[in-house]
């Protein structure tokens, strides 16, 4: 496992060094794709997400639907199934992580992803039941309707794109396995063992069998089950959220304030990455925005074309409700809660596991940031201190090097000794050996964001960590039950309906397997499948975005959802 996770973590550093280089500094090319593609999209549409996101709420709530219309479930199970896909962990822990890495600012970059998004959520939506294939006789498991862009690649663009189009299944299929996945079911597991000691592989195994009960009844059956879970998981920890933001009103302004001033001018992420350096603190934005809201990955189209109707931008309206709902609102409040309570700069009781976990070796550069670097051979410490001399890589919990080690969980005897990292123990002076040290270090991710809730509800009782931790019960399951449909489809595409149970039978042993990763490594993963994926998706949307801008022209020019109040 450990061979693996070096693999991932080589990997992922040249895909995010892939990109323009500003000087010392690197823009990835996702970055600018992604940005690029929504500021383009966004003037050819006429600003779309603005002037039609209320018809979007109009037709998610159902005024207009027409049972007889093609498709396999209603606009609000499409949305729902959607948003359970992008309204997860990436809500959670992918939020508490931008603030760890990227600092307070790096809000105002989810925000703008957001913005920019929802007009690529609506190109890709619109696309997707433009050139959806309908089977009406197809099995109910199956699903009567696939579509997503390897279709509108292939179909919109022309045969001889039909390359990109299996790049692009293939791509997504693999992206399934790990963000709609592995991330998920590593982040509950996470979350398991350090609220309750579950093991995890208990967790794996839980976790698949109750994602195995779904996903093999169909898109039917996720269509219900998310329908049932998106709005309940959405409005328990939207309500927690807004009330630490009331009983905390007068720093919700200079919160704002300070996101704002950070987004152009960072101090510093937790992490010491974001230093003065715009591009750091963008770039987490971008990353943890995209992984968020998922505008551009082409993921979401897949669920919104099994919708039942005749009317393309109907549903790519629905699609503009997405990224408000899951970045706009539930993202803000997640960041809101953590930097109203402070909970980001702070240094809570933590064991360190030696021998991996959230462990690395960091570098303070002259100017106080942090750059990761390999380990050396042994780390001397002296009353729990490490020497570490300048230039030299230090033991980091969470990137962040740890000030102070000791024996005891209670934290009464400090640690003299070395640390040998090859093999992942401490030794003390006296020859005791260690393979768990303790001390103070930063949160992140789902834990970050537990202590915010935590904190923020204290003066009403001490459960507000349990509420994040249904949230990512419910959060995780739901968003690999979504994610499922979006591989399955894709496997119908590469290889045909025969495929769909296997891909499924495989996914479902995904879930066991992303429980047994580190977290470090599971979200690497998911950084490296959305860096691949989202490229001949945003390169479809742009070269098609004349045949978007006629369909909605011609729509919103004939009102069809007037016409009896059918044909939504």
């Amino acid at each position: 496992m450990e061979t693996l996770e070096q693999l991932i973590r080589t990997v992922k550093f040249y895909v995010d060094s892939f990109g323009i280089p500003v000087g010392e500094q690197v823009v990835p090319l996702k970055v600018i794709a992604l940005l690029g593609a929504g500021a383009f999209l966004t003037v050819r549409l006429g600003f779309v997400q603005l002037r039609r996101l209320g018809h979007g709420f109009a037709v998610t709530s159902g005024r207009y639907d027409d049972p007889d219309d093609p498709g396999d479930v209603s606009h609000f199970q499409a949305l729902t199934t959607a948003l359970s896909a992008t309204v997860g962990i990436g809500n959670i822990a992918g939020a508490a992580w931008a603030i760890h890495y990227g600092g307070p600012g790096a809000l105002f970059w989810m925000w703008m992803t957001a913005l920019l998004g929802a007009a690529t959520k609506f190109s890709e939506v619109t696309l997707a039941q433009r050139y959806r294939d309908v089977h009406p006789e197809a099995h109910k498991h199956e699903g009567t309707v696939a579509g997503g862009p390897m279709y509108y690649i292939e179909r919109g663009m022309g045969e001889r794109w039909r390359w990109m189009a299996v790049f692009f299944a293939i791509a997504l299929g693999f992206t399934a396995f790990i963000t709609g996945n592995a991330v998920q079911a590593n982040t509950l597991a996470d979350t398991l063992e350090s609220n309750f000691g579950t093991p995890n592989v208990v967790t794996g195994l839980l976790a698949a069998a109750a994602v195995a009960a779904v996903i093999l009844g169909g898109i039917t059956r996720i269509g219900r089950v998310t329908a049932i879970l998106a709005p309940l998981m959405a409005s328990i920890y939207v309500f927690a959220a807004l009330l630490i933001i009331l009983m905390n009103a007068g720093a919700v302004l200079p919160t704002f304030a300070l996101i704002l001033r950070e987004a152009f001018n960072p101090t510093a992420g937790v992490a010491g990455t974001g230093i003065g350096v715009l591009l750091v603190t963008l770039n987490w934005g971008v990353n943890r925005g995209l992984f968020s809201n998922e505008a551009g990955q082409g993921s979401a189209p897949i669920a919104h074309a099994a919708a039942k109707t005749e009317e393309p931008v109907s549903e790519g309206v629905v699609g503009l409700v997405e990224p408000f709902i899951d970045t706009i609102v539930i993202v803000t409040m997640t960041c809101l809660v953590i930097i109203i309570t402070g909970v980001h700069t702070d240094r809570v009781p933590s064991a360190f596991t030696l021998a991996g976990g959230d462990l690395t070796y960091v570098v303070t550069e002259s100017d106080g940031a942090l750059r990761e670097a390999d380990p050396p051979a042994a780390i001397r410490v002296v009353d729990g201190r490490q020497e570490i001399g300048a230039g030299e890589a230090a033991f980091a919990w969470h990137d962040v090097p740890v000030e102070r080690f000791y024996v005891d969980e209670a934290q009464t005897v400090t640690f003299t000794g070395a640390i040998d990292t090859g093999a992942g123990a401490a030794t003390a002076d006296d020859g005791t050996g260690y393979a768990v040290l303790y001390g103070d270090a930063p949160e992140g991710g789902a834990p970050l964001t537990q202590l915010g809730f935590r904190r923020g509800l204290s003066p009403l009782g001490d459960w507000g960590g349990i509420i994040v931790v249904f949230s990512v019960v419910l959060f995780a399951i739901s968003t690999a039950i979504a994610w499922s449909y979006y591989g399955d489809r894709c496997a119908a595409y590469l290889f045909g309906a025969q495929a769909i149970l296997p891909y499924r039978l495989v996914y479902v042993g995904m879930v066991f397997l992303g429980a047994m990763l580190a977290p470090a490594a599971a979200w690497d993963m998911g950084d490296i499948a959305l860096g691949i994926v989202i490229l001949p998706n945003l390169v479809a949307l742009v070269v098609l975005s004349g045949q978007t801008r006629a369909l909605m022209d011609s729509y919103f020019e004939r009102k069809p959802w007037l016409r009896g109040g059918k044909r939504g």
